[in-house]
């Protein structure tokens, strides 16, 4: 045999050998496959693996008025980055200074770098949305800010009701609630008959005050865009909000943390993940019972269920907050939307990936580190003295974690969940040009971008 023929076979003979070393199962491994096979609806261990974002025929939960398209999906990243449509700012300077990912930034895991989302009304960008505040010339009831902390927009293929209360989407578990659907202009948004993505973008593009119209289209060089990714639209209805919050929902269908450590040793790379994580996984799916709530692909609950756990609001953490406070319904849950008594205080169980790059953590962000958040769940003491404890789920009470356990399921929701690689779902540049997230002078110089 001659001599490159030889060296050959060994090289790939060696990359077998390697490749193979990723399947070795540990003792450890069969434990946990079993006890994920365990605690899944489908009884494999498979049924926790994230689809690939560019499978769109696979996405779940995808809205027959709207299936997901790769057309549909390059015009929703760019118009979720946009900040030449924030043109109905409360004041002028604050004119195409803003996008939607004001406050879902991809380098934070596409939440806002602060315990509080503010678009129109704020300035400034920091390192990753930490530095963002208010503008001088706004006052705190003229700036556009969250009632709660914002939801990250990862993994909502898994979301069918938006929100932390669920409130859009006109099916689910909101099918039985029309009642209650006519209690403002917004939440009439549910009478279209469209899943939860695409009638909270429809709301959120009225309530960040930006505009989609034919002139904006064309003037930002969209309308081509528009036309190839709903041509079976009629024009005079083609460039308008919804088809823009239908484009971002199919963009949203996409941005899946499918690279996490987690996802890859459900994969076959037992090698993905440390043992310490392994181990912190067999406390979540075990002994912690996390899974009880967190069951779905993405680690929320399907279908959405709501639970109090007696957490503070926004406005009782001592942060300066805005457009928030007591009187706010958003504080009570799936009750302010619903207004039935056996579901206030009570919040959507949410997805888990990547909370490494939150900082802040429940919808009132009344806890600053996983750590906090382990403990507050050990402890199974309720915070808010504002919630009766006759809401308080069952499920929140004392784990009796031991001190290794508590570190290891944090090295697990840190570490072993964490997909780094956010920025591959951002767009290199947006139609107009502008500078985004924001586009305000301070932001600008935060960002380096002229």
């Amino acid at each position: 045999m001659k001599k490159s023929s030889t060296l050959f076979l060994l090289l790939a003979a060696t990359g077998y050998f390697l490749s193979c070393v990723h399947e070795i199962k540990t003792p450890l491994d069969d434990a946990l496959e079993d006890t994920l096979n365990r605690r899944s609806a489908s009884g494999s261990f498979e049924h926790f693996i994230l689809p690939n974002s560019d499978d769109y025929a696979t996405l779940p939960n995808q809205d027959p008025k709207n299936p997901v398209t790769p057309i549909k999906v390059t015009l929703g990243r760019l118009l979720f980055f946009e900040t030449g449509l924030g043109l109905e700012p409360t004041y002028p300077v604050s004119k195409v200074a803003y996008s939607c990912s004001s406050c879902h930034i991809p380098e934070r895991s596409f939440t806002a770098g602060r315990f509080q989302g503010i678009a129109d009304g704020a300035i400034g960008f920091g390192e990753n949305g930490e530095g963002r505040h208010i503008n001088p010339q706004y006052t705190g009831a003229d700036v556009d800010a969250q009632g709660a902390r914002p939801l990250p927009v990862i993994n909502t293929a898994f979301v069918t009701n938006a929100l932390w209360a669920g409130t859009f989407g006109s099916f689910g578990v909101n099918e039985n609630t029309e009642s209650v659907w006519n209690q403002d202009t917004l939440v009439a948004i549910n009478f279209d008959g469209i899943q939860g993505l695409e009638a909270n973008n429809n709301r959120a593009l009225i309530v960040h005050r930006q505009v989609v119209n034919k002139n904006v289209t064309d003037s930002l060089g969209y309308t081509a865009l528009f036309d190839a990714a709903f041509p079976e639209i009629p024009e005079n209805e083609r460039y308008t909000r919804k088809t823009a919050a239908f484009a971002i929902a199919a963009y949203f269908r996409t941005i899946l943390t499918n690279e996490a450590p987690f996802q890859l040793w459900l994969k076959g790379d037992k090698s993905a993940m440390t043992d310490q994580q392994k181990n912190g996984a067999m406390v979540f799916f075990g002994k912690a019972g996390c899974s009880s709530c967190h069951n779905s692909p993405s680690l929320n609950t399907l279908p959405h269920n709501f639970f109090a756990l007696g957490v503070n609001n926004l406005h009782q953490n001592g942060y300066e907050v805005f457009r928030t406070g007591p009187t706010d319904k958003r504080t009570l849950g799936r009750g302010g939307f619903t207004g039935r008594s056996e579901d206030m205080h009570k919040f959507k169980v949410p997805q888990l990936y990547n909370m490494k790059d939150f900082g802040f953590y429940f919808h009132g962000a009344s806890k600053t580190s996983l750590r906090d958040v382990v403990e507050y769940f050990n402890n199974g003491i309720p915070e808010n003295p504002d919630v009766p404890a006759s809401q308080i789920s069952p499920l929140f009470r004392p784990l009796n974690l031991t001190e290794q356990e508590k570190t290891d399921l944090v090295e697990f929701l840190e570490n072993g969940l964490y997909d780094p690689n956010m920025k591959r779902y951002k767009p290199a540049v947006t139609m107009s040009g502008n500078c985004f997230p924001n586009n305000d002078p301070l932001s600008r110089l935060d960002m380096g971008c002229n």
